[in-house]
């Protein structure tokens, strides 16, 4: 297992759980994963520290949890050197590592997506803004850690964004920029195990990506998620794999792209339907958290059959239980915060909780800190989603950590939907 954060951390879990018995090792891990697995201090985005220590393991399968070591070439890497990889070669992480490249393919097979302008330079940008009016959306063109993203609400904003990106706030992440229009609506994050042609859809889950309640503020790699998302009926799940995830498969393929992964898609759900607000190369975070915790089915057996293309046919069950997870975050996230504040996460738990692990490390006295923005994902699983959430906010203040921070309306709109 490639990586460290809370999605490895359920990766890892899951992968544990199989009927195969696997012997799991990550790299590198943080202190939750360290307690489950043998963690080795290889970085996740040094390729050829993680295929050396692959071969030196005698590795018979690598699941990638990150989206930087898929764009850096970790899978060719693995494949060049005879060992399976789930995760897409750096040709297919381009969906991700390029908002641009993903626009054009987009636009090229038409499929549901919000109407853009792709920029780099200031001036052109600020026209079109100013053209398109707010609210507008900016994105850097790469990779930022989940933060290129900026939901302007006015002209001002907007501009800032513009300055700022293209002024190099993301380093060459945003040497081009796409302007996208606003699209309104509720979100939802439909995750894919892809191999070539052949897909197996995951469970719905609704992803809360700003740091304040009621969705205000900046955003942030994810805040919390829950799962089944409800507002993705039967009905609008048949549509949205009709519309955008058939044709996203194979599009991808028609560009002569061989994708092995999981092609996340983010969805919005417009009054006019679906629309795709972005490709994601991997599991989500913290997506994962909610969705795995569901699967009946065997991860280990489902991620094999992908890398062996042999995903035809295939045929996924899933717990009827509800799952909500509470990121539990570094007071600050995302922009400054501390590091090494200590952790304290009762013994005992409510009846369902699970605590993942995201940004923790052990201090030089072994003592458990935080070491991300991120720093935990609480996840609940019950027979309803009201119980998981009560079950997930109990155990989230029972958590002693001086600088935690945490929104306290995960999975609220679905709730309050749902009232009796």
């Amino acid at each position: 297992m490639v990586g460290g954060g809370g999605r490895e951390h359920t990766l890892v879990r899951s992968l544990q759980a199989s009927p195969a018995r696997p012997r799991v090792i990550c790299a590198p891990g943080n202190a939750g994963i360290a307690q489950d697995v043998t963690c080795f201090p290889v970085a996740a985005d040094d390729v050829a520290g993680l295929v050396a220590l692959a071969q030196r393991e005698k590795v018979g399968f690598v699941v990638v949890g990150p989206e930087v070591p898929l764009a850096l070439g970790l899978a060719d890497q693995l494949i060049a050197a005879g060992i399976p990889v789930y995760g897409p070669k750096a040709a297919g992480a381009r969906l991700e590592a390029s908002k641009i490249f993903t626009k054009e393919i987009l636009m090229k097979h038409k499929i549901p997506t919000a109407a853009a302008g792709i920029f780099s330079d200031v001036e052109p940008a600020l026209a079109y803004v100013r053209r398109r009016g707010a609210p507008i959306v900016i994105k850097a063109d790469g990779l930022a850690a989940g933060k290129g993203v900026v939901v302007a609400q006015t002209l001002g904003e907007a501009e800032t964004a513009v300055r700022e990106m293209l002024g190099g706030r993301f380093g060459d992440s945003s040497r081009r920029i796409l302007i996208e229009d606003c699209l309104t609506g509720e979100e939802t994050s439909i995750l894919v195990v892809v191999a070539g042609r052949d897909y197996v859809i995951l469970p719905t889950s609704q992803d809360h990506k700003r740091i304040g309640d009621g969705d205000t503020g900046p955003n942030t790699g994810g805040m919390g998620t829950y799962s089944p998302a409800e507002v993705v009926t039967p009905e609008l799940l048949v549509r949205i794999e009709n519309e955008i995830v058939r044709p996203s498969v194979h599009a991808i393929a028609a560009e002569g792209l061989d994708y092995c992964g999981t092609l996340f898609i983010g969805i919005m759900l417009t009054p006019t339907g679906p629309s795709v607000i972005e490709y994601n190369a991997r599991f989500g975070d913290p997506e994962t958290q909610v969705v795995l915790p569901r699967l009946a089915t065997d991860l280990l057996a489902l991620l094999w059959a992908a890398a062996q293309r042999q995903l035809a046919g295939w045929k996924l069950e899933v717990k009827p239980a509800h799952a909500l997870c509470v990121v539990v975050a570094a007071k600050g996230y995302p922009d400054k915060f501390p590091k090494g504040d200590a952790i304290a996460i009762p013994a005992s738990l409510p009846a369902g909780v699970t605590v993942f692990h995201a940004g923790t490390a052990r201090n030089a006295a072994g003592q458990l800190v935080t070491n991300g923005g991120r720093v935990l994902g609480v996840t609940a699983h019950a027979p309803t989603l009201r119980q998981a959430a009560d079950a997930a906010y109990v155990a989230c203040d029972a958590i002693q950590c001086a600088s935690k921070y945490y929104r306290r309306d995960i999975g609220a709109k679905q709730l309050n939907r749902t009232k009796p």
